[in-house]
């Protein structure tokens, strides 16, 4: 059945997104050309991923969804494939991200936009205290008594940290309060890789009433090396956290989400809350992965809060939706709704957290589609030997650029209608996973070609058969690499001047509708 797309012009959905009715803003295009200007509060659902994407992000069927794309028709793409997954109130946004431009509004570069803007925004209402890459070098040569924490997840400081520092998420600092506050005198450094999770993690220390003196590492990572310090790389130290949280912990916890007037939900509130039709209710489990996978309320979202908080668009697809948070103990999930009901949402924590009493609807997996026979890793030989297929490679535009099969064109969903076929020959879709060649598959037979078969890229190589390597691609032709400021972690300095000017330069940007979302304490309260 056909599907007519509905289009909205960049005004109205402006004014949407001002109103008091739920919105998806949902930008379709790869996630290069996101990184590289998209309006502020879009959500990147790349069409590359888009059916089991646009099922986390926004669950409700009848949620008023808006697309967008680079001007070129992968909106109305987009649309059917939503029909198809059952959403009713979708439309595409005239002209695309050019149409939002045109309008006289602002394509902002980078990503988690809402939340690098918050960041910044913080750290003018709460005067936070930092200090520089040189005078914390200095301490460290003076062997001055300090505590240096790294805000990131245990991944990115492994890949590189300051050295000294100690993993500790932000989404965890509450439940080390109680041993950072050992010996009042001992000042404290966050650090991240930039500046957001350094303000934000020393004001969560600050907020809850440390009394030690707090520091956000002035530019992070970034500013140390700009600085001409060297950065430890492989370092897997994490401050391990008590078992059970102190009550001075959830003490201070409870103080903090009442004072913000965050809620705490019984189950049959919560329920309410999450059996309504009408609205949209995300329930978010906000610990540690490894907590998460032992145990966790069925079917809730796993978002740790530091990186929850850091990146909001990666979650939350839905503006104007509701939020419940859980966690084991009291202390985790109350901060982390603090944080989240000054960056805009409608925040509740509920009485006995990932054990309470609370029923959550599966989310219905995505539509189904055809089979699609793989070619197991022995048979790949012979079976292309007789069959001579047309091979697409289907992982990143980086890994082909490393190694692919021999004669294996790149290929993207989003631009396979951009290939030629031979309509005598099968085509042999190389990818990650199977998922990802159903989805190229739905298009691929879209566009009349029914002989698909699939092999795992790594399959390939495996099976003997020849590569290629080190082959390059055009910029232009990478649309799922984000070259604004892609090599700020790789020693490239000049990438993170531009990155740190791009981050503090966000709140100029930004429209008072835009910034108006926030509810930030004035510097007198």
């Amino acid at each position: 059945m056909s599907v007519s797309t509905s289009y909205i012009s960049a005004q109205t959905a402006r004014q949407w997104l001002n109103d008091s009715d739920e919105i998806a803003l949902l930008d379709v295009r790869e996630s290069g050309q996101f990184g590289e200007g998209h309006p502020f509060f879009a959500v990147n659902t790349p069409y590359s991923q888009l059916e089991p994407l646009v099922t986390q992000l926004v669950p409700r069927r009848t949620t008023r969804t808006v697309l967008l794309d680079a001007g070129d028709g992968v909106s109305e793409r987009a649309v059917r494939r939503m029909h198809a997954l059952g959403y009713v109130h979708v439309h595409a946004l005239e002209g695309g991200a050019p149409g939002w431009a045109a309008a006289g509004y602002t394509l902002f570069q980078g990503v988690n936009l809402p939340s690098k803007t918050f960041g910044e925004l913080a750290e003018h209402a709460f005067d936070t205290p930092h200090i520089g890459a040189q005078e914390l070098a200095r301490w460290q040569r003076q062997n001055k008594h300090f505590v240096l924490l790294d805000g990131r997840t245990p991944a990115e400081h492994r890949k590189m940290s300051i050295p000294g520092s100690v993993s500790a998420p932000n989404g965890e600092l509450p439940r080390h309060l109680h041993a950072l506050a050992s010996d009042p005198t001992t000042p404290i450094v966050i650090h991240c890789a930039g500046r957001t999770r350094s303000i934000i993690g020393a004001e969560i220390l600050r907020n809850l009433g440390l009394h030690n003196p707090v520091f956000a590492l002035e530019n992070g990572t970034q500013g140390w090396a700009l600085a001409g310090l060297q950065l430890a790389h492989g370092d897997s130290q994490e401050r391990q956290r008590p078992a059970r949280p102190y009550a001075s912990e959830r003490e201070a916890a409870v103080r903090f989400a009442r004072s913000a007037g965050v809620p705490e939900l019984s189950p049959t509130q919560a329920q309410q809350w999450v059996d309504h039709d009408a609205l949209t209710t995300y329930v978010l489990d906000v610990r540690s992965a490894e907590e998460f996978a032992a145990r966790t309320l069925p079917s809730a979202t796993h978002a740790p809060g530091g990186q929850l908080l850091q990146a909001t668009d990666q979650t939350l697809g839905t503006r104007k939706a509701r939020v419940i948070l859980l966690d084991d103990d009291g202390v985790r999930a109350p901060v982390t709704a603090v944080w989240l009901t000054r960056l805009g949402w409608q925040v509740a924590t509920v009485e006995g957290g990932i054990d309470a009493s609370l029923s959550l609807s599966h989310r219905p997996a995505p539509a189904e589609t055809h089979p699609l026979p793989r070619i197991a890793t022995q048979a790949l030989p012979t079976w292309s030997r007789a069959q001579v297929p047309q091979l697409v490679d289907l992982r990143s535009s980086a890994a082909w650029q490393q190694e692919h099969a021999a004669g294996a064109v790149w290929g993207i969903r989003t631009r396979l209608g951009q290939l030629s076929f031979s309509a005598d020959r099968p085509i042999l879709l190389l990818t990650p996973d199977a998922a990802t060649a159903q989805l190229a598959a739905i298009d691929l037979r879209e566009a009349g070609h029914s002989d698909i078969a699939w092999a795992l890229a790594q399959d390939w190589a495996d099976a003997g058969l020849p590569v290629e390597c080190n082959t390059p691609l055009a910029d232009s032709e990478r649309i799922d690499y984000l070259f604004f400021v892609h090599d700020r972690h790789d020693g490239n300095l000049d990438a993170a001047r531009q990155y740190l000017e791009w981050e503090t330069g966000l709140i100029a940007q930004a429209a008072p509708d835009e910034l108006g979302v926030f509810q930030l304490p004035s510097r007198n309260a």
